[in-house]
């Protein structure tokens, strides 16, 4: 029986990538792990992704918000710690 070098929530999957011969070499000579360099860039570029598709899924709502604050100001008043110091 084999054992498993993950927990199921982080088994990987094998795939091929194309990626600049000198970058290879760069991270090998550093003593990278390429597959969870690949893996980081991979994940920064889906939360970067998903950012700005949700900005423009709400941008109405967010143009309709900041709208509103210009024209009534904030629900709640300045807190009392944020208040300007009177002389």
């Amino acid at each position: 029986m084999s054992e498993q070098r993950y927990p199921a929530s982080e088994r990987r999957k094998r795939t091929n990538l194309t990626v600049r011969e000198d970058v290879m070499a760069e991270a090998k000579a550093l003593g990278l792990n390429t597959s969870r360099a690949a893996e980081a860039g991979i994940e920064a570029a889906i939360r970067e992704e998903k950012g700005r598709r949700w900005l423009e899924e709400n941008r109405e709502g967010i143009k309709a918000h900041n709208a509103r604050i210009a024209r009534e100001g904030p629900l709640l008043g300045m807190p009392w710690w944020a208040q300007p110091d009177e002389k």
